[in-house]
């Protein structure tokens, strides 16, 4: 077999999932996006670790390090897609933009600042 066969495959499976995660504003299907680029990667490793006769097989073991990888990652982003739902009720990307800055647009402090003494001072008097 040709390494061109898995090669273009690979590349056209990474440009699907890079136009999926620049164009797609719902946080699933930018994650699962991601995950079809690391699926080509994949792809690519393996192929190119049969095309070399390894003997070790190193890319197929560094396939497994990825998908172990890929795992953790989906894990992590599908709690932070639901958390963000349950507050916000949406996993619009572009709404998450909103946590971060204000409504003029500013980006705001992350932890709320405390009043001086003397505006303190005024507060009680």
């Amino acid at each position: 077999m040709h390494l061109a066969y898995p090669a273009v495959l690979a590349v056209l499976l990474f440009c699907v999932g890079l136009y999926g995660v620049l164009a797609r504003r719902n946080a699933i299907l930018v994650l699962m996006s991601v995950e079809l680029m690391l699926n080509a990667v994949n792809l690519n490793l393996v192929a190119f670790d049969v095309w070399l006769r390894d003997a070790l097989h190193s890319g197929q073991a560094l396939t497994l390090f990825t998908i172990a990888i890929a795992a953790a990652e989906i894990g992590i982003g599908l709690a932070i897609v639901l958390a963000v739902y349950r507050n916000r009720g949406s996993s619009a990307v572009d709404e998450l933009r909103d946590t971060a800055e204000g409504p003029d647009g500013d980006a705001e402090d992350a932890v709320d600042e405390k009043p001086a003494p003397a505006q303190k001072a005024e507060a009680t008097a």
